[in-house]
């Protein structure tokens, strides 16, 4: 019962998300305006992307999780969607991790936690380092089109300073993952645990830089839905101005605490109109993208997550 269950719970809850935004109706509207429209085959190209974008997720996953057990991409595929749907009510979907792991042995779940959490701080670092380029090009702009606002130069030199320092934390950290173990080890009453991260040793540089591209490929993937969706709703933009617009909201979305099924999408809504407006008054398009977006790369593949429930035995090995 328990897939039934979550469906439905997933299926109330993305109403009741959809209601609590002001404006939702109308960017509805516009959605049904693009379906009779020309631009179309944009709206299901976008629709295409999502599923280039969870088939490289899922890629990745495999890529690492053959570490401790050979998985199939199927499997992997099963596990990115089931993951989507356990992330889609848990802050800044660390639901996630629990989700995919149902997919391997049981004996093999914890280290699987920390082998998924390499998958996460890859796509994170891109997001930073993307973001930094997203930053200094907004502070060009915002430098012509308002140059004596101090306060917003001043709050995007502190994000840009704390992205940047994070980014070379992170950067450390992702290719000496040994270090990460070995100062594990000397903290005390937690050695025992040791043992479940001792995997993460066997990654060498060729591994964490084809983990790096995929993550790049699927970056690249989601500012290609987002230009694709600009232009569905007439939202005149220039590729570098989708990047950058976009690369700084999902920065904002990497950094800010959400939960998909009740903040997500207002965050996301906020963040974008915020942005873009730099670049177009098309407030109703902007709002349209952001909820296509939405539903397309989360509340899709979440639906479709909470079916394949059905299909897992939790215990495998009982």
């Amino acid at each position: 019962m328990i897939g039934p269950l979550v469906f439905c719970l997933l299926a109330w809850s993305i109403y009741h998300q959809l209601q609590r935004q002001p404006n939702w109706k109308e960017s509805f509207s516009h959605i049904q305006q693009a379906l009779a429209g020309a631009g179309i085959w944009k709206l299901w190209s976008a629709v295409l992307l999502m599923l280039v974008n969870w088939g490289i997720e899922a890629r990745k996953w495999q890529v690492v999780i053959r570490r401790i057990e050979p998985i199939s991409f199927g499997q992997s595929l099963k596990a990115i969607f089931t993951g989507t749907t356990m992330a889609f009510f848990t802050p800044n979907r660390i639901g996630e991790y629990v989700g995919r792991i149902l997919y391997i042995g049981e004996r093999n779940r914890i280290q699987g936690i920390s082998l998924t959490i390499v998958c996460s701080i890859a796509q994170l670092l891109v997001t930073l380092i993307a973001g930094i380029g997203a930053l200094f090009y907004m502070k060009s702009i915002i430098a012509v089109q308002q140059p004596g606002d101090t306060s917003l130069v001043f709050w995007i030199n502190t994000l840009l300073s704390v992205t940047a320092g994070g980014a070379v934390i992170l950067t450390l950290f992702y290719f000496r993952l040994s270090w990460l173990v070995k100062w594990i080890e000397k903290i005390p009453r937690i050695e025992r645990f040791v043992r479940y991260i001792r995997v993460l040793d066997s990654f060498n540089a060729t591994i964490l830089l084809r983990i790096l591209s995929l993550s790049v490929a699927r970056y690249l993937v989601f500012i290609g839905q987002y230009y694709l969706l600009f232009a569905v709703f007439d939202v005149s933009l220039t590729p570098a101005q989708v990047f950058a617009s976009i690369g700084v909201v999902f920065l904002v979305l990497a950094v800010v605490p959400t939960i998909a099924v009740i903040t997500e999408l207002g965050v996301r809504w906020k963040a974008s109109i915020e942005l873009v407006q730099f670049f177009s008054t098309n407030t109703w398009g902007v709002l349209a993208t952001s909820l296509s977006v939405w539903i397309i790369n989360l509340v899709i593949p979440a639906l479709i997550g909470s079916l394949l429930i059905l299909g897992i035995r939790i215990f495998k090995n009982r």
